[in-house]
């Protein structure tokens, strides 16, 4: 059975902050390694080359929503076996 680790935060935060969390997220994204941490619990995750990207967003009264989810599976071994002997016919 697979492990589960799981970091969970939410806050209000002014546009300003907002952008500096998402630069540092970009910034992650681009060294191959995103650490979050708050109050003790933390995760680090390490993005694959292939993501899954998706934006979900609505207006509802006087509210409005998005949601940005990025996901992506880790990438399996590849077991390699060498074989000195080949032969090329034609």
């Amino acid at each position: 059975m697979a492990q589960t680790d799981e970091f969970y935060y939410e806050s209000v935060q002014d546009t300003e902050t907002i952008k500096e969390f998402l630069q540092s997220l970009l910034d992650g994204l681009e060294k191959g390694r995103i650490l979050l941490s708050s109050n003790g619990n933390d995760i680090s995750l390490q993005p694959a080359n292939l993501l899954k990207f998706s934006v979900k967003a609505k207006n509802k009264g006087d509210t409005s929503k998005m949601n940005i989810k990025i996901s992506w599976k880790k990438p399996r071994p590849v077991n390699i076996t060498v074989d000195n002997d080949i032969e090329i016919s034609s």
